[in-house]
């Protein structure tokens, strides 16, 4: 049998499950997850790999209008992985109307890729509403495949992967079949630190965060982390650090024991705060942090 492989990309709005169901696919936790938008900045790759296939997921940013460069370079993963598709997972959920984004639906559907468009959240909703929304895309998107998935329950997402190995095209493996990820582990540990303040924190404070790993020492026994977390003003600094320190500690704790999950070992991890104003708008800070800005 020939050897499969490509890549299929994870594209929708915010909040309709996109990096759970990668997580689900790919079978390990590589996307944070949280019920905010702009959970997802980056583009991560997930591979699964089989003797004669490789599948390589991508989970994107949700798409939005930017109002930032931060915002800007999250939607050039977007528009490149609607380029790169061998296959097009476009995910929807319950609550969507099919009408949004008219400009991102008219290039999904003038794409030479196959879609599949996936409905997520339907343990949420009624069987009525549920088929009037499949009726819906099926004519929104004549092309694709339509599933009704619930990622949370892990319901109907075996045939997804079905119908992607059907889709693949013939090709050898774009990386070794051993890796599960293109991302490196400073990466994972921004973003385990970055998931709790999403969690732990309201309004604006998340989303002026940034999380930079300057120190990372690895041994057999133990993983030694420094790291900042950037802010863009003075107030939020005050806000994440807490009274005597008390709300840095909790960030610190919640993600030095998902950190000792991931990696399967002991973290000693060093927090600190830092103001950088207008990072977000900072082509060269950008750069640093990883986002695209050519």
């Amino acid at each position: 049998m020939a050897h499969k492989s490509g890549f299929v990309n994870i594209i929708g709005n915010p909040n309709v499950g996109k990096s759970t169901i990668m997580n689900v696919l790919v079978g390990e936790r590589l996307s944070i997850i949280t019920s905010k938008m702009q959970t997802t900045r980056h583009r991560i790759k997930g591979i699964v790999s089989g003797d004669d296939f490789q599948i390589v997921y991508s989970d994107t940013p949700g798409i939005l209008k930017p109002h930032y460069k931060l915002q800007e370079s999250m939607m050039k993963f977007v528009e490149t992985a609607l380029i790169d598709a061998d296959v097009i997972l476009y995910v929807t959920d319950v609550i969507e109307n099919p009408d949004k984004n008219e400009e991102y639906l008219k290039k999904i559907n003038n794409s030479e890729a196959p879609v599949i468009v996936l409905i997520n959240k339907i343990d949420l909703s009624n069987q009525e509403k549920v088929m009037e929304l499949y009726n819906a895309w099926t004519a929104r998107v004549p092309k694709a495949d339509v599933y009704l998935v619930s990622a949370t329950e892990n319901f109907n997402v075996a045939p997804i992967f079905d119908r992607i190995l059907e889709l693949l095209p013939e090709s050898p493996p774009y990386f070794p079949k051993d890796e599960l990820t293109d991302r490196n582990e400073r990466f994972f540990v921004s973003e385990i630190i970055r998931e709790k303040i999403l969690l732990n924190f309201q309004k604006e404070v998340p989303y002026s965060v940034e999380v930079e790993v300057e120190e990372f020492k690895d041994d057999a026994k133990m993983l030694g982390l420094r790291c900042v977390i950037h802010v863009t003003r003075d107030s939020q600094k005050g806000i994440i650090i807490g009274h005597q320190g008390k709300a840095l500690k909790k960030i610190g704790t919640e993600a030095r024991l998902d950190m000792e999950e991931f990696f399967q070992k002991k973290v000693f991890l060093h927090l600190y705060v830092k103001v950088s104003k207008d990072w977000r708008d900072k082509d060269r800070m950008l750069g640093n942090f990883g986002y695209d800005m050519q």
